[in-house]
C-alpha cells in the first residue's frame, strides 16, 4: 500500500467514523424528543408566553377561570387566516397546528364586552388592549363579544401582540390537553 492510498483509506475511516457519529447523535435527539412528547413535554417558542421547556399536566377538574392551558386550534376560518399569516406553529394537533399556551379568563354564561380592551361581567380586565395591525400591517379584527357558549372558552395571554380570543373569539374547551407547567423557560 502506498503512502497516498492509506492516507486516503485514513481519511474515509475518519469520514465513516464522523458520519457515523452524527448518525447517533441525530438518533438519540430524536428519541429523546419523541419520549418527552410522549412525557407531555413541549418547547414553546413564541412570546405569548416565557420561552424553552413546557409540560401538559393532566387536567382532572373542570377548567377554570385563571387556569393556564395547552389547547389544539379548532378548524374554523379565523385560524385558517391564522395558518396562512404564520401565527400558528406545526405540531401534532389534529389540525396539524402545535397547541396554544394560553391563560383561560372566561368560561361558559360569562358576558365578553371587546371595545377598547376586554371587559368581563363588567369588569375591565388589564393588558387586554386591541391592535389593530398586526406585526406586518395586515388588519387585525377584534371578536364582536357576547355571552360565552356552552363548552367553551375565552383565552388570553398578556403578550400585547397574542393573538387570542380576543380576536379569534371563544373557542371549544374539548381542545384543552391539559394545564401548561413551566419547567424550564426564560421570559425576554
Amino acid at each position: 500500500m502506498t503512502f497516498a492510498a492509506s492516507e486516503h483509506s485514513s481519511a474515509r475511516r475518519q469520514r465513516t467514523k464522523g458520519i457515523v457519529i452524527l448518525s447517533v447523535g441525530l438518533i438519540l435527539v430524536a428519541v429523546i424528543v419523541a419520549a418527552g412528547a410522549a412525557a407531555g413535554y413541549r418547547v414553546n417558542m413564541t412570546a405569548s408566553e416565557p420561552l424553552g421547556l413546557w409540560r401538559i399536566r393532566p387536567l382532572e377538574r373542570r377548567v377554570a377561570v385563571g387556569d393556564l392551558v395547552f389547547i389544539c386550534p379548532p378548524e374554523a376560518d379565523s385560524f385558517a387566516e391564522a395558518r396562512a399569516r404564520g401565527y400558528l406553529r406545526r405540531g401534532l394537533c389534529q389540525t396539524g397546528d402545535a397547541p396554544l399556551i394560553k391563560m383561560v379568563i372566561a368560561t361558559e354564561g360569562q358576558r365578553i364586552e371587546i371595545g377598547a380592551d376586554v371587559r368581563i361581567d363588567g369588569l375591565r380586565i388589564p393588558e387586554t388592549g386591541i391592535v389593530v395591525m398586526d406585526g406586518k400591517g395586515r388588519p387585525l379584527h377584534g371578536d364582536a363579544g357576547g355571552v360565552v357558549p356552552a363548552g367553551t372558552v375565552f383565552l388570553y395571554s398578556p403578550f400585547s401582540a397574542s393573538w387570542d380570543s380576543r380576536y379569534f373569539g371563544p373557542i371549544p374547551a374539548s381542545g384543552i390537553l391539559g394545564l401548561a407547567q413551566e419547567v424550564l423557560t426564560y421570559a425576554p
